[in-house]
C-alpha cells in the first residue's frame, strides 16, 4: 500500500540531535486517516485507495458523502483524497485506520499544501523586479514595472498582453509541493511527524504527505547507503 496521509500543519520548531546540532523542523499532525474506498484495475481501470481525514458534523456535509463513508464503516469525514497505486491494494480493507506509523523506515517525504495568500501584489513583490532608479528625475514611480513591451496576444494581434506576462496580480494561494524533506522523527502516540525545513501553507493548513516520488542524486545515494564520489 502507498505510504500517504492527510494531516494538519501545527507549526515550526527546532530539534536537537544527539550531537547537539540544531535542526529546524515543521511539526505535522499526520492522520489518523481511514480507507473509505478501494479501486481496482478490473472494476475501475486503475488501482487506488481513497483516504478520509478529520470528522465532520453530519449537518456540515452532504448526504452522498455521508452514505459513501458509511459504506466503509466510518463516520463522516471532512477531507477525502485518492492515492494512486501501481498494483491493486490486496492488504487494504474498508474502514482501515492509517496512522503516522506508515512512514516508519521512510527517509524522505513530499509535502503538498496550499501556499499563503498574499492578495493583489505589484511586480516587485510578485516577480522580484528591481523597480526604477531612485535618483533625481524619477518622480513617484520607483516601484513601477517599466515597459511591458507590445500588447499582443500569442497570435500576434489583440489589445491584451500575452499569457504569462509578468505583471501585477494575485499572489499566493497556489498548490505547492515541497520535495524530498528529511523525516527527522515520528511520534506514533501523538500522530506527530517532524520533517526538516518549511512546508507550504499557514499553521493549521491541510497537508498531503507522501513518500518522495523523485529523489535527487545525493539523496538517492543516502537511501542506497553508498558514498558520494
Amino acid at each position: 500500500m502507498s505510504k500517504a496521509l492527510l494531516g494538519r500543519k501545527i507549526g515550526m520548531s527546532r530539534y536537537f540531535t544527539e550531537e547537539g546540532k540544531n535542526v529546524p523542523v515543521t511539526v505535522i499532525q499526520a492522520g489518523p486517516c481511514f480507507v473509505t474506498q478501494i479501486k481496482s484495475k478490473n472494476d475501475h481501470g486503475y488501482s487506488a485507495i481513497q483516504i478520509g481525514f478529520e470528522d465532520v458534523e453530519p449537518g456540515r456535509t452532504t448526504m452522498p458523502l455521508i452514505g459513501h463513508d458509511a459504506k466503509a464503516g466510518v463516520s463522516p469525514k471532512k477531507f477525502h483524497r485518492e492515492v494512486r497505486l501501481d498494483e491493486d491494494a490486496k492488504d487494504a480493507q474498508l474502514g482501515q485506520q492509517l496512522t503516522v506509523e506508515v512512514f516508519e523506515g521512510t527517509k524522505f517525504v513530499d509535502v503538498v499544501g496550499v501556499s499563503k495568500g498574499k492578495g493583489f501584489q505589484g511586480t516587485m513583490k510578485r516577480h522580484n523586479f528591481k523597480g526604477l532608479c531612485a535618483s533625481h528625475g524619477t518622480e513617484r514611480k520607483h516601484r513601477s514595472p517599466g515597459s511591458i513591451a507590445g500588447h499582443a496576444t500569442n497570435r500576434g494581434t489583440g489589445p491584451k498582453p500575452k499569457k504569462g506576462k509578468k505583471m501585477a496580480g494575485h499572489m499566493g494561494a497556489e498548490r505547492v509541493t515541497a520535495r524530498n524533506l528529511d523525516v527527522v522523527e515520528i511520534q506514533p502516540e501523538r500522530n506527530i511527524l517532524l520533517v526538516k525545513g518549511a512546508v507550504p501553507g499557514p499553521n493549521g493548513g491541510l497537508l498531503f504527505v507522501r513518500t518522495s516520488v523523485r529523489l535527487g542524486r545525493s539523496k538517492q545515494l543516502a537511501v542506497s547507503g553508498k558514498k558520494k564520489n
